[in-house]
Protein backbone atom coordinates (compact mmCIF):
# COMPACT_ATOMS: atom_id res chain seq x y z
CA UNK A 1 0.00 0.00 0.00
CA UNK A 2 1.08 3.36 -0.80
CA UNK A 3 1.16 5.78 2.05
CA UNK A 4 2.25 9.33 0.19
CA UNK A 5 -1.28 9.13 -1.70
CA UNK A 6 -4.40 10.47 0.19
CA UNK A 7 -7.04 7.71 0.99
CA UNK A 8 -9.68 8.02 -2.24
CA UNK A 9 -12.85 6.12 -0.66
CA UNK A 10 -11.39 4.73 2.57
CA UNK A 11 -11.48 7.93 4.49
CA UNK A 12 -12.83 10.55 3.01
CA UNK A 13 -13.65 12.47 6.20
CA UNK A 14 -9.76 13.22 6.89
CA UNK A 15 -9.13 17.14 5.94
CA UNK A 16 -6.02 16.63 2.89
CA UNK A 17 -4.29 19.31 5.11
CA UNK A 18 -4.53 17.24 8.33
CA UNK A 19 -3.21 14.02 5.87
CA UNK A 20 -0.16 16.22 4.54
CA UNK A 21 0.85 16.77 7.76
CA UNK A 22 0.55 13.59 8.80
CA UNK A 23 2.83 12.48 6.10
CA UNK A 24 5.33 15.21 6.32
CA UNK A 25 5.70 14.84 9.98
CA UNK A 26 5.53 10.96 9.87
CA UNK A 27 2.71 10.85 13.01
CA UNK A 28 0.06 8.00 12.06
CA UNK A 29 -3.24 9.16 10.94
CA UNK A 30 -5.95 7.32 13.32
CA UNK A 31 -9.63 6.96 12.41
CA UNK A 32 -11.69 6.45 15.16
CA UNK A 33 -15.43 5.43 14.34
CA UNK A 34 -18.00 5.72 16.93
CA UNK A 35 -20.67 2.27 16.30
CA UNK A 36 -23.61 2.53 18.51
CA UNK A 37 -25.09 -0.47 17.14
CA UNK A 38 -23.90 -2.99 19.87
CA UNK A 39 -27.21 -5.28 20.26
CA UNK A 40 -27.79 -8.37 18.44
CA UNK A 41 -30.21 -8.06 15.20
CA UNK A 42 -33.37 -9.71 16.36
CA UNK A 43 -34.76 -9.19 13.19
CA UNK A 44 -32.25 -11.11 11.68
CA UNK A 45 -31.94 -14.17 14.07
CA UNK A 46 -36.01 -14.60 14.85
CA UNK A 47 -36.96 -15.27 10.87
CA UNK A 48 -35.46 -18.03 9.96
CA UNK A 49 -36.09 -19.48 13.53
CA UNK A 50 -39.52 -18.57 12.98
CA UNK A 51 -39.30 -20.40 9.18
CA UNK A 52 -37.68 -23.55 10.91
CA UNK A 53 -40.28 -23.88 13.77
CA UNK A 54 -42.83 -23.63 10.97
CA UNK A 55 -41.92 -26.46 8.91
CA UNK A 56 -40.98 -28.51 12.07
CA UNK A 57 -44.62 -27.71 12.92
CA UNK A 58 -46.12 -28.34 9.76
CA UNK A 59 -44.31 -31.73 9.77
CA UNK A 60 -45.96 -32.83 12.61
CA UNK A 61 -49.08 -31.91 11.16
CA UNK A 62 -48.52 -33.71 8.69
CA UNK A 63 -47.00 -37.00 10.34
CA UNK A 64 -50.41 -36.46 12.80
CA UNK A 65 -52.62 -36.38 9.68
CA UNK A 66 -51.26 -39.77 8.32
CA UNK A 67 -51.81 -41.68 10.98
CA UNK A 68 -54.95 -40.57 11.33
CA UNK A 69 -56.26 -41.84 7.91
CA UNK A 70 -54.24 -44.77 8.42
CA UNK A 71 -55.91 -46.12 11.47
CA UNK A 72 -59.59 -45.05 9.80
CA UNK A 73 -58.18 -46.77 6.66
CA UNK A 74 -57.94 -49.67 8.99
CA UNK A 75 -60.89 -49.71 10.66
CA UNK A 76 -62.83 -49.08 7.65
CA UNK A 77 -61.28 -52.33 6.15
CA UNK A 78 -62.12 -54.45 9.26
CA UNK A 79 -65.84 -53.52 9.06
CA UNK A 80 -65.80 -54.47 5.57
CA UNK A 81 -64.42 -58.05 5.89
CA UNK A 82 -65.99 -58.13 9.04
CA UNK A 83 -69.48 -57.83 7.24
CA UNK A 84 -68.72 -59.85 4.08
CA UNK A 85 -67.84 -62.73 5.75
CA UNK A 86 -65.76 -65.55 3.97
CA UNK A 87 -64.83 -65.05 0.61
CA UNK A 88 -64.35 -68.36 -1.76
CA UNK A 89 -62.59 -68.92 -4.95
CA UNK A 90 -62.22 -71.76 -6.88
CA UNK A 91 -62.52 -73.96 -3.07
CA UNK A 92 -60.61 -71.94 -1.49
CA UNK A 93 -62.13 -70.30 1.09
CA UNK A 94 -60.55 -67.00 2.80
CA UNK A 95 -62.14 -65.76 6.06
CA UNK A 96 -61.09 -61.81 6.29
CA UNK A 97 -62.19 -61.42 9.97
CA UNK A 98 -62.17 -63.03 13.04
CA UNK A 99 -65.94 -63.34 14.21
CA UNK A 100 -67.28 -61.52 17.76
CA UNK A 101 -68.08 -65.10 19.61
CA UNK A 102 -64.86 -67.72 19.72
Amino acid sequence: MDHRTPPGNIAPHIPAADWQRAQATGQPVVIVVNDTHTSIPWQRLLIPFAIAGAVVAGGWGLVACLCLLLDAASHTATVIAGAAGPIGIGGITLKLARSKTT
